[in-house]
């Protein structure tokens, strides 16, 4: 396998050239006309995109192929290898509620499952709730080409399930109610919602159960016509001739809305947030038609979630300057912030991540030195106990559950070496309880595999920690292909966990390494802050200093290095490679967002103005517009000789829109000075998440795999 050899000359994408005046400066955009003046459309029904974009980006698909055509044997050999780690009737584990368990599980060949509950006493005979596989194929046969399960949730009273479904890839779901002893659907579904809902709890509420006309009330958020979640809505769905009522409307644009249950289940939470602010707006859950109030107003750069307990409201927060989060307290007839008392002072370089109460625990994942911890606190006693393991790397997670009057605790475990396990911890005696690990059908050996965590010095005197991935075999020489993955934004860190698919790369010699830069939370919160708006370029030079340290260790060798990166990573791997294209041997980069300066400029588009605060807003700030064009990866792209280069897009993504990695592409081409191929592959039946399906999804994992080899077979 080699790409000296190209089967033909890649398709060209037309210029037409436009010139953008932004505050006192002009850019010229030659590839703008790949953006569908239709987009919104096209969103919901991709068949509307314009002829010439759909030739242009079918042109691509075809020459991608035919690039990758001598790997169709090794992605074959990929797929069945990672479906082999996959055990084919899997099952999660069930998860308790009043007399129920409820789970989901994979029959063999499933690309779904199903969901079903136990009897939590007595007779373990499953009780289908829905057939997720049989619906996939229902849609199937109607001409769909797309499929994707959200959110599954059952009523109080165990009488009622509803779900939510995606049918396009645009992140725009229909949720479904239906009776569980009959199956029936019971009113007609709600569409043009972004998945999120919540049934209320006045079903058993004792002013309602006497009634003649019982009321069940679903809570669920709307998308507006730019895609944003915006609007809550709710309906009496016992009633068929109820309508829905409109309960809460986010005008600002930089605000999106979510919904929920409280911990305890008393209250219908609405969060409104951008990236650095948050606000609450409550709802007795017994009595949903009660008017929504608001726990505490927004304020900007504050962020704060309540979790009830009692009569009292924990709040973590980030209030009072407290960078890595504090734990406060008040009580719900007095929940604003002037009532909250610090419970949990802040700790800097202690990160708290997330929070869950129980009756009498509050339970707290913590994050310290780039490792997670659990913490346990007895809210009578005081008394506190941690939970934490001995590897260098390693993920830990809170799973929560339906019960809050419970003793037990369940948490997720894995290392890039174990395999993932379930434990159940009992609060109250120490007791743990392995509740499943995952298998491995083909096999597995730890000892097989090497995990490191070291730390590389970055230009600026900053030690970047670095999660590696090796065989026991591995011998420091520089030669090893290398597969760097690194993200860097939003604050979102990449756990050390287990991954199965990543074991065909490292068995074949492969160094697999995470990046930890600044714009995620891995040293805790300053760390997002030191890799954000004016900031943000150190997010890229670190990713290319780690590159180099890596070499530098004999790790690998610069221009051994396979640069992945997904989204925001995309934007990663795109500056990264404009800043050093030598450092690399290929690039990845998944539905890459890439137009920055242009996309940060278009307010219209559905996440640009809840976005401002991570990258600033170029129409009325000119060093925010400034420092984007100072990174933009598309801005950027100039002539010099860049490595072999997979692009990846959806036709119907809306959070990174196909014309950003289709323009990049086409500007790649034009000022490429080697003869690596730049190939771009748009999957025209799904959005940002890619293919659906537990095998379906393997595939694109297959040809990206297939491509960091084809690159590494270049280096021998």
């Amino acid at each position: 396998m080699s790409f000296s050899q190209h089967p033909a000359p890649p398709p060209q994408a037309e210029k037409r050239p436009i010139k953008i005046k932004q505050l006192g400066r002009t850019r010229l955009d030659n590839y703008a006309w790949l953006k569908d003046e239709n987009w919104r459309d096209v969103m919901n029904a991709p068949n509307l995109l314009d002829a010439d974009i759909r030739a242009y980006l079918e042109a691509q698909n075809i020459y991608t192929q035919a690039v990758m055509a001598d790997t169709k044997s090794l992605q074959a050999g990929l797929l069945a290898e990672m479906k082999g780690r996959i055990k084919d009737d899997d099952s999660s584990v069930p998860a308790p509620d009043g007399p129920w368990s409820y789970a989901h599980r994979f029959r063999p060949g499933d690309e779904h499952g199903e969901y079903y509950r136990v009897k939590r006493e007595g007779t373990k005979n499953i009780h289908t709730l829905l057939d997720a596989d049989a619906l996939a194929h229902i849609s199937k046969e109607k001409g769909g080409s797309f499929f994707d399960i959200g959110a599954v949730s059952h009523s109080d009273d165990h009488k009622y399930l509803a779900y939510a479904v995606d049918l396009q890839g645009a992140e725009r779901y229909e949720i479904t109610i239906l009776d569980i002893e009959t199956g029936q659907v019971i009113s007609e579904p709600v569409k043009n919602t972004a998945g999120d809902f919540a049934f209320a709890n006045d079903l058993t509420n004792e002013l309602t159960s006497n009634r003649a006309s019982k009321s069940l009330t679903l809570f669920w958020v709307e998308r507006d016509d730019n895609n944003r979640p915006s609007k809550v809505w709710q309906k009496n769905i016992l009633d068929k001739a109820a309508k829905p009522a409109l309960v809460y409307h986010e005008k600002d644009a930089g605000f999106f809305v979510s919904l929920g249950r409280s911990d305890t289940g008393k209250y219908v939470e609405i969060n409104c947030h951008d990236h650095t602010s948050s606000e609450t707006w409550l709802i007795p859950a017994q009595t949903p038609k009660s008017v929504p109030f608001c726990a505490e107003p927004r304020l900007q750069d504050r962020e704060y979630d309540l979790h009830d307990h009692g009569a009292d409201f924990f709040v973590l927060t980030n209030a009072d300057q407290a960078t890595d989060f504090k734990i406060m307290h008040t009580k719900q007839a007095r929940p604003g912030a002037a009532n909250w008392e610090d419970f949990i002072p802040h700790t800097p370089g202690t990160l708290i991540l997330g929070l869950e109460t129980y009756q009498g625990y509050m339970v707290r994942l913590e994050r310290i030195n780039a490792l997670p911890r659990i913490i346990i606190r007895d809210l009578t006693t005081g008394a506190e106990t941690t939970i934490s393991f001995d590897e260098q790397a390693y993920a830990l997670g809170l799973l929560g559950g339906y019960e809050f009057k419970t003793k037990w605790l369940r948490f997720s475990y894995s290392s890039p070496t174990t395999p993932g396990q379930i434990f159940d911890y009992n609060m109250q005696t120490g007791e743990r309880i392995l509740r499943k690990t995952t298998q491995i059908p083909s096999g597995h050996n730890p000892e097989d595999y090497i995990t490191k965590r070291i730390h590389i010095k970055a230009r600026d005197g900053e030690d970047i920690p670095v999660t590696l991935i090796m065989g026991s075999g591995f011998k420091n020489d520089g030669k090893a292909p290398c597969l760097l993955y690194g993200y860097g934004s939003y604050g979102i860190t990449i756990s050390a966990g287990f991954r199965t698919n990543l074991l065909s790369l490292i068995d074949r010699g492969f160094v697999y390494a995470i990046a930890h830069i600044r714009g995620g939370k891995a040293k805790g919160y300053d760390w997002y802050t030191k890799g954000k708006l004016k900031t943000k370029q150190a997010t890229f030079d670190d990713f290319v200093d780690v590159g180099r340290g890596l070499a530098r260790l004999k790790y690998t060798g610069e221009g051994r290095i396979i640069a992945h990166g997904g989204s925001a990573g995309g934007l990663l791997v795109g500056a990264a490679v404009n800043q050093a294209p030598e450092l690399f041997g290929g690039v990845i980069a998944a539905v890459p967002f890439v137009d920055v300066l242009n996309t940060m400029s278009d307010e219209s588009l559905p996440l640009t103005p809840p976005e401002w605060p991570e990258w600033g807003n170029p129409l009325t700030d000119e060093k925010a517009y400034d420092t984007i064009a100072s990174y933009c990866p598309y801005t950027n792209v100039k002539d010099q000789a860049y490595p072999p280069m997979l692009i990846t897009a959806g036709l119907t993504d809306p959070r990174v829109t196909y014309w950003e990695p289709a323009k990049w592409a086409a500007k790649l081409r034009n000022h490429q000075m080697s003869d690596a191929p730049i190939l771009l592959k748009t999957n025209m039946d799904a959005g940002h998440q890619g293919e659906p399906g537990r095998y379906d999804s393997l595939k694109e994992t297959a040809f990206e795999y297939a491509f960091a080899i084809k690159v590494a077979e270049a280096f021998a």
